[in-house]
């Protein structure tokens, strides 16, 4: 069997297992998706995970930076660019529990994410292909 990535349980270049730091990738929002899309970078499965992680997480900062500025500069009707803000915030915490457990569920192996994952895709294939 000639394969140019290595078994599910073989430790990485970060040391972790394929499913670990498919995981972990998600573990700290984009953060840790900056990390693991460069300490993966040997693994097309975790620079994926790793760049999904990157850009929902960094869309989710960019609209709740943008509803928060928006809100504050209209005062009292900031207050449903606040509750929108709320509800991105929410949204985002059960995609991240959602992509956390398919992570583990299918052992690291590229999976998009439930609900937005077709939009998400696309924009995760063209940042992981860019870092070699």
């Amino acid at each position: 069997m000639t394969s140019s990535q290595p078994p599910a349980n073989q430790p990485q270049s970060t040391g972790l297992d394929k499913k670990t730091s498919a995981i972990l990738s998600y573990a700290l929002g984009w953060l840790t998706g900056i990390i693991f899309l460069f300490m993966g970078k040997n693994d097309p499965d975790v620079k994926f995970h790793a760049a999904q992680s990157i850009v929902l997480f960094g869309a989710v900062s960019v609209v709740n930076t943008v509803l928060s500025i928006i809100g504050s500069l209209l005062g009292a009707l900031g207050i449903i660019f606040s509750l929108a803000g709320l509800a991105v915030a929410v949204f985002a915490v059960v995609i991240w529990i959602m992509a956390m457990i398919q992570a583990n569920n299918t052992g690291g192996v590229r999976a998009e994410l439930p609900i937005i994952g077709k939009f998400v895709a696309p924009y995760a294939d063209q940042l992981a292909g860019s870092v070699k």
